[in-house]
């Protein structure tokens, strides 16, 4: 009875792990750049950005605001004057993004996404106009805070995000 009862409580708590890891992150809401937790300075608002650079990637230095879907995640936000809008699908296959570049030339960009337990990977291969780009960025939760590790060939930059609503 006992071995019974041990098995029991063994396969109750593997399920309950089970389920508990298959659950997926919603990154839904408006997130904006903690500068202490990332050690960085965000730009006067309105400034430049994006591209992963200075200006902090698909988030910027935010607000931004993130959507999200069983089968995708939308992001908006403003960089100067543009509402700068990025959709990806979250089944691993291609997303394709038409965002203002350098001198509001529109620039293409194509993404691939996949959730993997609590961690979102995307992958996005963009030409720069000096030959193609490839990024990454890893976003994961942690104690209501948003972390995106951006990585490209000018290197890893990672960002901190507190939500507002």
């Amino acid at each position: 009875m006992k071995r019974a009862r041990i098995g029991i409580i063994a396969v109750a708590m593997f399920a309950v792990a089970a389920v508990a890891f298959a659950q997926k992150p919603d990154f839904s809401g408006t997130w904006t750049l903690d500068e202490a937790a990332s050690g960085v300075t965000a730009p006067p608002a309105g400034g430049g950005g994006g591209g992963g650079g200075r200006g902090g990637g698909t988030l910027g230095n935010g607000p931004a605001t993130v959507k999200q879907t069983a089968d995708s995640i939308t992001i908006e936000r403003t960089q100067g004057e543009n509402k700068i809008v990025t959709t990806w699908k979250l089944d691993g296959t291609e997303s394709k993004n038409t965002n203002p570049g350098r001198g509001g030339t529109p620039m293409e960009s194509v993404s691939v996404a996949k959730l993997d337990g609590g961690t979102l990977t995307v992958t996005t291969k963009q030409d720069m106009g000096n030959g193609p780009m490839e990024s990454t960025q890893k976003w994961t939760l942690t104690g209501g805070a948003l972390t995106v590790e951006s990585t490209n060939a000018r290197g890893t930059q990672k960002r901190v995000y507190k939500k507002t609503t």
